[in-house]
């Protein structure tokens, strides 16, 4: 069995996320209680307790999805289950690097609640927008984005699976591609729910301010295989990770391939770390895709890490 660490990215939060495994699990507890001292503030409130509209502003939910996400790692690594690979999409890769031991938790943390925040004042809330496009091949989402070039700022964003490809930009820009996408043949163009165009080059902003946090954050050689988002390749060494996360926030987000790369080696059970099941359902597709049969769990709660120890159990029994 070779094992795949995958950790969610914005947009899976919920209140309450966590709150299980806190209550049940002491070294799920200590990551919260870790956040707390690192933040200067109880944020298991917010996540546990909160309002959903505070936890959806940007710089409260990458923290609060990288505390959830860790301390479901956490639940995991108690039974002795150790990764092969890990990867995580967008915020998620900050969750992989906490696994691969290349950035210490509590820095990580404090890093994400910036991250965030740069990433909302990059572009002001209004003036971008992110959609995504079902069921359209890449090369006919790229002609429609040239074709629509003149009315704004609009690129891909999210290679998610073969099928879903994420666009984002200035808002008209991404409304007439919406529609010229459509007309080209897509079955769905699906507004996403977020502050700004992420992954796109109007986040040069974050980037530069990222770069500069960087000079002040230790980062390690990875005790296991990485996945960057900006290569879908191994990120082999620490003098590579500031640049690749300087470029990710601004960069299109190769997911299809970075799972891809996983299949190619040999993974063949994947678990989710994190709030939601939207990595899940994208690795369905692709090892369908590839013709290949894997297992596929997730961990958010008690009854998911029950489920997913049981079903290893089996396999291995």
């Amino acid at each position: 069995m070779k094992i795949a660490f995958i950790f969610a990215g914005q947009g899976s939060q919920y209140i309450g996320m966590g709150e299980e495994l806190y209550n049940n699990i002491p070294a799920c507890k200590e990551v919260f209680d870790k956040a707390r001292e690192a933040l200067g503030f109880d944020i298991k409130e917010l996540i546990f307790n909160g309002d959903s509209e505070e936890l959806n502003i940007t710089e409260n939910t990458q923290p609060s999805i990288l505390i959830t996400s860790i301390a479901a790692m956490k639940a995991l690594e108690e039974k002795g289950l150790k990764p092969s690979v890990v990867a995580g999409l967008s915020l998620g890769e900050y969750s992989a690097l906490v696994a691969a031991d290349a950035i210490n938790f509590e820095e990580a943390v404090v890093l994400v609640k910036k991250r965030g925040r740069y990433m909302q004042e990059a572009v002001p809330v209004g003036i971008g927008a992110m959609a995504a496009i079902i069921g359209l091949s890449v090369e006919k989402i790229n002609d429609a984005l040239k074709e629509v070039s003149s009315f704004g700022v609009v690129e891909i964003a999210n290679y998610n699976t073969n099928k879903q490809i994420v666009i984002g930009g200035e808002k008209d820009a991404v409304e007439k591609a919406k529609e010229l996408c459509i007309e080209k043949g897509a079955k769905r163009a699906i507004d996403l729910k977020v502050s700004g165009p992420f992954h796109t080059s109007l986040l040069e902003e974050a980037s530069v301010k990222l770069s500069e946090e960087f000079k002040n954050v230790t980062f390690k050689d990875p005790n296991v295989k990485i996945i960057s988002n900006v290569t879908a390749n191994f990120i082999n060494n620490k003098e590579e990770i500031k640049e690749l996360l300087c470029k990710q926030v601004k960069s299109s987000v190769r997911w299809s391939e970075s799972v891809s790369k996983m299949l190619d080696l040999g993974v063949d059970t994947f678990i989710e770390l994190g709030p939601g099941r939207v990595l899940s359902s994208f690795i369905k597709e692709i090892s369908r895709e590839k013709g290949l049969k894997v297992s596929i769990y997730n961990i958010e709660d008690m009854k998911s890490l029950e489920k997913t120890l049981e079903g290893i159990e089996n396999r291995n029994g």
